[in-house]
């Protein structure tokens, strides 16, 4: 019997994605659609001193609509809300956990006032999350992920590469859906 390392078949997984669907699936992306609400009361990224949202975190001139617990059913979220959790949630804040970038969190992210700069944000988190996974090897794979992953504190880091993954994929066909409902809407 052989092992596989599975860092090149991880990554194979979300690099296909990402290039083949997701990331070109962004292009042409535009302030009006970033910020556009399909439906009354979306949470948003918004200027500073306009949410409604219980909670609106964020360091900068934008803050992200939050609320704990999330009310049932939780509100329709526009594609800033969905790539400010991408690039904070996903991303950079397994960035600090594992990979050298500066700690970060909801409440100290400097949350993008434009499409561009969302994308700029995905573009380098995704890329400093790629490099550092590319770097883990076979045993960094099978190491625990560490106290910075409360409950996956134990598990291999390859389960938490999986569930990047995941939420990589699952919230990228949710933007490509909003997309496609922008672009349908009426009127």
């Amino acid at each position: 019997m052989t092992t596989t390392d599975l860092g090149p078949l991880l990554l194979d997984q979300i690099e296909q994605h990402w290039h083949g669907q997701l990331r070109p699936r962004l292009d042409g992306l535009g302030d009006e659609e970033y910020f556009w609400e399909p439906v009354p009361d979306c949470w948003s990224v918004r200027p500073r001193g306009t949410g409604t949202a219980p909670v609106q975190a964020g360091s900068g001139a934008f803050t992200v609509d939050f609320a704990f617990p999330e009310p049932e059913p939780a509100p329709v979220t526009t594609i800033a809300w969905r790539l400010a959790h991408v690039v904070v949630g996903v991303l950079a804040m397994r960035n600090a956990g594992h990979f050298g970038r500066p700690a970060t969190d909801y409440q100290a992210f400097e949350y993008a006032g434009s499409a561009d700069r969302a994308l700029a944000q995905l573009d380098e988190e995704y890329a400093r999350w790629t490099e550092g996974v590319r770097g883990l090897g076979a045993d960094g794979l099978r190491e625990p992920c560490g106290p910075a992953e409360g409950p996956w504190a134990a598990a291999p880091m390859a389960a938490l590469v999986l569930h990047i993954n995941r939420e990589l994929i699952h919230h990228g066909a949710e933007v490509a859906l909003l997309r496609d409902l922008y672009a349908h809407r009426a009127g």
